[in-house]
């Protein structure tokens, strides 16, 4: 069966002067509603460019947007602007990475959010005002009768966070996309939006998918994990077998870049070398050659000139690598986790 969002052979790419920027080349996923999605990688490896599609946000731009986005049986890449209009932030919503950023500053926190109200629902302005407040309390603003009326600026990090959480989901929308939404927040203030978005997924049976760079928000929040790398997933599967077992050299890349609690103080970080590919001009064959520290464990030079297709890991068919190594498990475990 279908699942709610099915996203199939997805290419965002922008022609340039100097050719043509493939910022997302061939991703499909899937999603159901309830679920969370977390999508992992560098930047400039295609992950808020490939949700922005979700949402239709490329349109009236030079990108060129192939492929199909499918939620809930519906095309998205064939609708109209204005039935994308009526389904973006009634069906699908997005909270922004930066919120101050995200909000207009000559118009107050409640004005925003009842705008995204009143688009999609013929309310007068005691009833927008009641659900507004209603919103803002369900998010925890503290007297939100009164902070309503506050302006972006007067709001702290975490509470502009909370607004932008409040305007997204004011429509009770079955899918949103929150793009790094605990970026720049303290620890304290990171966990009380994480416990909020579960708490309100229980709620209205949200299907989410995340976007950050934590792996330890991903480990907490995410039942599958999507690897993306120069534009392409690298390695998709539950989040247990990702994190656990996984089976591309730019997993585990990642995993090591993370400090562990338990390790000695004076343990050194394991970054990946060099710096991500130029999606102008990507490597030939797998694009992470360049920088993997196995490539010398497959024969020949196919690592070289042959893309690696995503095929079933060791893990199962729900487990997808893109890899030519033919063993990955017994390599992570004997050079990675014991190094």
């Amino acid at each position: 069966m279908e699942k709610f969002l099915t996203v199939d052979d997805l290419k965002v790419h922008f022609p340039t002067q100097d050719g043509v920027v493939k910022a997302t080349d061939g991703l499909s996923f899937g999603l159901e509603r309830g679920q969370t999605l977390g999508i992992v990688g560098e930047s400039g490896s295609g992950k808020s460019v490939s949700s922005s599609a979700i949402l239709g946000l490329h349109r009236g731009t030079s990108a060129r947007v192939t492929g199909e986005i499918r939620l809930d049986g519906t095309d998205l890449l064939t609708l109209t602007e204005d039935e994308m209009r009526a389904m973006r932030g009634k069906d699908v919503a997005m909270i922004f990475q930066d919120p101050l950023s995200a909000m207009h500053p000559y118009y107050s926190v409640g004005n925003q959010i009842a705008e995204a109200y009143r688009v999609h629902h013929d309310a007068g302005k005691k009833e927008t005002r009641k659900r507004v407040i209603e919103m803002l309390e369900l998010v925890g603003i503290p007297q939100p009768d009164r902070r309503i009326d506050d302006y972006p600026h007067q709001f702290s990090g975490g509470m502009r966070q909370r607004a932008m959480i409040a305007m997204a989901l004011i429509n009770d929308p079955k899918l949103v996309i929150a793009d790094e939404p605990t970026t720049a927040l303290d620890v304290t203030v990171q966990a009380q939006i994480l416990d909020l978005l579960q708490k309100l997924q229980r709620e209205f049976n949200t299907a989410i998918i995340l976007i950050t760079h934590d792996l330890g928000v991903v480990a907490e929040m995410a039942d599958d994990v999507l690897v993306m790398y120069a534009g392409r997933a690298v390695e998709y599967g539950p989040t247990k077998d990702i994190l656990t077992h996984p089976q591309m050299p730019y997993t585990w890349g990642l995993l090591s870049s993370v400090p562990s609690l338990v390790a000695d103080v004076d343990q050194k970080l394991v970054p990946i070398p060099g710096a991500p590919p130029s999606l102008l001009n990507p490597p030939p064959g797998c694009p992470f050659h360049p920088r993997c520290a196995h490539k010398d464990k497959v024969p020949g030079d196919l690592c070289f000139t042959v893309l690696p297709e995503l095929l079933p890991g060791d893990r199962g068919e729900g487990h997808l690598k893109r890899c030519h190594l033919t063993e990955p498990e017994a390599i992570y475990q004997e050079e990675v986790v014991k190094s």
